[in-house]
Parts: C-alpha cells; sequence; structure tokens
C-alpha cells in the first residue's frame, strides 16, 4: 500500500440539515455523494485546506471550526485519510464545479445517500451525535 493522501472534508450545516454533495460525471467517484472539501497540499493546514477547497469548489466563504473525527480507508488506487471538520458558511452562492448536486439533509439521512466510501465513518459519527 501506498502513502496516505490526508484529505480535508467539510461538514457544513444550516439549522439542522448538513451538506453533501454529488461528485460530478467525469470526476473522480462520479455519482457517489460526499462532504466536499479535498487534498491537503504540504504547506497547509486543514482548517485552510477546507476554506480554499470550498472558495474553488463552491465559490463561497467559510470558517472552519471544531474537528469531528477522521476516517482512513483503502481505495484499489490509493489510501485517504479524511479529517472532518465542523465549517460554518459565512458568504457566498453555492456555484458547482467538480460537482453536479448538492442537498442538505438530516444527520440521519445522510447515510441513505451513496457516499463514497471513506465518508461513511464520518457520516456514522454524525448520525450518533444526533440526539
Amino acid at each position: 500500500m501506498g502513502k496516505i493522501i490526508d484529505v480535508a472534508a467539510a461538514v457544513i450545516k444550516k439549522n439542522s440539515l448538513i451538506l453533501v454533495a454529488r461528485r460530478a460525471k467525469g470526476e473522480h467517484l462520479a455519482g457517489k455523494w460526499e462532504f466536499p472539501g479535498g487534498k491537503i497540499e504540504p504547506h497547509e493546514t486543514p482548517e485552510h485546506c477546507l476554506q480554499r477547497e470550498l472558495k474553488e469548489e463552491f465559490s463561497i466563504i467559510s470558517r472552519p471550526g471544531a474537528f469531528i473525527g477522521e476516517s482512513i480507508f483503502h481505495y484499489p488506487d490509493k489510501s485517504i485519510r479524511l479529517l472532518a471538520y465542523e465549517v460554518v458558511w459565512l458568504t457566498g452562492d453555492f456555484m458547482l464545479c467538480v460537482h453536479d448536486k448538492i442537498d442538505w439533509v438530516r444527520p440521519e439521512g445522510i447515510l441513505a445517500k451513496e457516499l463514497a466510501a471513506a465518508d461513511i465513518p464520518i457520516a456514522r459519527m454524525l448520525c450518533s451525535k444526533t440526539p
């Protein structure tokens, strides 16, 4: 198994709903739902990565908050360490670049989506925190 790639994931909440995004055709994991984010570059923190990725992928300004948890998953071609953070959406209208759809769902409804494998443990963590 090769090097593990560190990826930051945003758990953006609005009221009691959480944002998930579906990967567009032609993208890696096309058709799968995920918590948005991306690969952490060598010079950046997970929080900085999330601010950059959310601006690039959605044209929104955000503020990362508390660390939620991590998920390690071994895909056939690579291994991912997904670091999930609570993120506050500050401003901007969502423009989709690498996703073809977004949805706001209740925490208990996230697992009903066809999630990318690395995102499933994070979804389970969020479900377990629901009263």
